[in-house]
């Protein structure tokens, strides 16, 4: 019978779940699914060489704390659990919680519903292992980041190409981290090198994110390409009617017509020539072609608006030595673009939980709690150990009064004619009545006799008042003593003034849960709006918005509403019950003072 239902367990379980731990020095790792099929980025045919980025912030990753410095104990491993991919950091932030993080896949393939990457961490003792050159396939001649550290841009792959002239501003925040503008008339040379040789047998493709505020009057050019032997001019131009690029050699001219284009938002441009010809791609599709013969070309190249035209803002500028097919094209656009769905970021779990199946959802959105979430909960805890402490106190004396002035309302209800001022003599030892009370044998003195019973401090309070009306009687007249109206109205007075206090005394601290009832709430949500607000705020700067990454940052910013919740609700519970024992205790109050009183007009009238 066990062994049925473990086997059931494990067949529901991911499969995932139980893989081999990669290296016992890492404490922990974060499941990544790269979904290539329909259902997820649909990558149309198997392409290799495409590095993915993976986005981490506070939505989908919430253990920044526990990465070393630098995250220098990053390691990505291949779904089969051995094979190291290489990788290397564009940013990462562990105080606002966000990392840009590019890693290359050898391939990605349609066939796959799901390509698993476990991303490792938690090892402070790890040298760094980022490789950016290793994250390019050879194809692939130059990258740029635009980092805001750099004063001039830097290529991420392994030839290193430099900028014979850079005339742009950084833009902290583009498409993907940080980006660069360029006005117009402004521009960014890249210096000739035998890797950027356009060569029509291998082809040579240049892709980037780019955006523009507004289109030209008048055609303006984007990038610019002119061979120093021959004259071949390449070039890619901005048109009121949208996007051109053509190459003009010995043979003729090439030009596809013109694409429209988007103002104010970012898309995705790539231009792949071969001995064929050109296609030019927007967003991972392609847009249009020409035919024709594309000569060798070499030369500086300009990137940059001509004077006249829109400021142009470019975030992920890159260069391949050969023609990118279209699959490619759409794999790198997919994996670049802000909200695909080519990654799913799965659950993380530590070393010792692997073989258990990993931390519960509970713990894992606990995790994910934002630092302004954890002060509004501390703030909550802080009120809910308050109403606690209130709630149990509070009970106690309400039974406590209550169990006393039960016992006092009995030997008062005992008292004969004339022994009104019995119960408040200070020889309890000689009351036989007494004796049946073992708690008022343990009290002696006025003052400590049923001392939590409130009922005899109003007693206490009216026998004092008719001791003090006697004596001032004493003499004053002869025969068996009696009181005015007056005298009775003042020792009601006196009455009506000891349960005041009383009542005062009951509702002391009652004023706390009212502010845990009403104020719980309000804090909560307080701790939910930021979260909610600050998760939004990192995935627009990561450039992330599919719902596996705003999930997690919702559900974390909710637990401050729970939290609220938490302290409201037992407040309520204690707020009522009690409200309702002490109305109890004030109407015993008033019923005993009316007793009273009808007992001394009958004994003084």
């Amino acid at each position: 019978m066990r062994t049925g239902l473990l086997g059931l367990i494990l067949c529901l379980l991911p499969l995932g779940a139980f893989a081999e731990w990669w290296n016992p020095d890492w404490a922990y790792r974060k499941e990544i699914l790269v979904s290539t099929d329909p259902s997820g980025a649909n990558v149309p045919a198997e392409v290799e060489g495409v590095p993915v980025l993976v986005r981490l912030h506070s939505g989908n990753f919430g253990y920044f704390l526990d990465l070393a410095e630098d995250g220098r104990d990053l390691r990505f491993i291949a779904g089969d659990g051995k094979t190291p991919l290489k990788y290397h950091i564009e940013k990462l932030d562990p105080i606002n919680e966000m990392a840009l993080i590019w890693v290359g896949m050898p391939k990605l393939s349609p066939a796959a519903e799901a390509n698993r990457i476990w991303m490792y961490y938690g090892n402070p003792q790890a040298a760094p292992a980022g490789d950016a050159p290793g994250t390019y396939d050879p194809a692939q001649v130059l990258v740029f980041h635009f980092s805001p550290d750099e004063t001039v841009p830097v290529d991420a792959t392994g030839y290193r190409q430099q900028v014979a002239a850079w005339e742009g501003d950084i833009l902290p925040d583009a498409l993907i981290g940080a980006g660069v503008r360029l006005e117009a008339g402004r521009a960014m040379r890249i210096a000739d090198h035998p890797a950027l040789s356009l060569d029509p047998a291998q082809g040579w493709t240049v892709s980037f994110w780019f955006r523009v505020s507004r289109l030209p009057e008048v055609p303006v050019a984007l990038l610019e390409r002119i061979d120093p032997a021959s004259g071949a001019r390449l070039s890619l131009r901005l048109s009121p009617a949208g996007l051109v690029a053509g190459i003009q050699g010995e043979s003729g001219v090439i030009e596809v017509s013109p694409v429209p284009v988007n103002p104010g938002q970012w898309e995705h441009l790539a231009l792949s020539l071969d001995a064929t010809g050109m296609r030019l791609y927007l967003d991972g599709v392609e847009a249009a072609q020409a035919q024709g013969t594309v000569p060798s070309m070499a030369g500086d190249l300009r990137v940059g608006p001509g004077k006249g035209g829109p400021a142009l803002e470019l975030d992920e500028f890159g260069i391949a030595a050969v023609a990118r097919p279209a699959a490619w094209v759409a794999a790198t656009y997919k994996a670049q673009q802000p909200g695909s769905r080519l990654l799913v970021y799965g659950e993380d779990a530590d070393q010792q939980a692997a073989g258990e199946g990993g931390e519960s959802y509970f713990m894992i959105t606990l995790h994910n709690v934002t630092l302004d979430g954890w002060v509004v909960i501390a703030v909550l805890a802080v009120m809910s150990a308050v109403s606690w402490v209130v709630m149990i106190n509070k009970g106690l004396i309400v039974n406590r009064v209550r169990k006393d002035n039960r016992a006092f309302e009995r030997q008062f209800a005992r008292l004969a004619a004339g022994h009104l001022e019995d119960l408040d003599r200070e020889d309890d030892e000689e009351s036989v009545e007494l004796e049946e009370s073992p708690l008022l044998l343990a009290l002696a003195g006025d003052e400590k006799r049923f001392r939590s019973s409130t009922i005899y401090r109003i007693y206490h309070a009216g026998v004092q008042e008719l001791n003090h009306r006697m004596a001032k009687s004493v003499g004053a007249q002869a025969g068996p003593m009696t009181l005015t109206p007056q005298a009775i109205g003042a020792i009601r007075a006196t009455l009506d003034s000891a349960m005041t206090r009383e009542n005062q005394k009951l509702n002391a601290q009652m004023v706390l849960l009212t502010i845990a009832i009403s104020g719980g709430p309000f804090l909560g949500l307080l701790g939910t709006v930021v979260g909610v607000m600050i998760t939004f705020a990192v995935i627009a700067a990561t450039g992330d918005v599919n719902v596996n990454s705003i999930a997690p940052g919702i559900a974390a910013a909710l637990v401050a509403t729970v939290a609220g919740l938490a302290v409201a609700i037992p407040a309520l519970f204690g707020y009522n019950y009690l409200g309702t024992r002490i109305k109890e205790i004030s109407a015993d109050m008033r019923v005993f003072a009316d007793e009273f009183i009808a007992k001394l007009a009958e004994e003084y009238s």
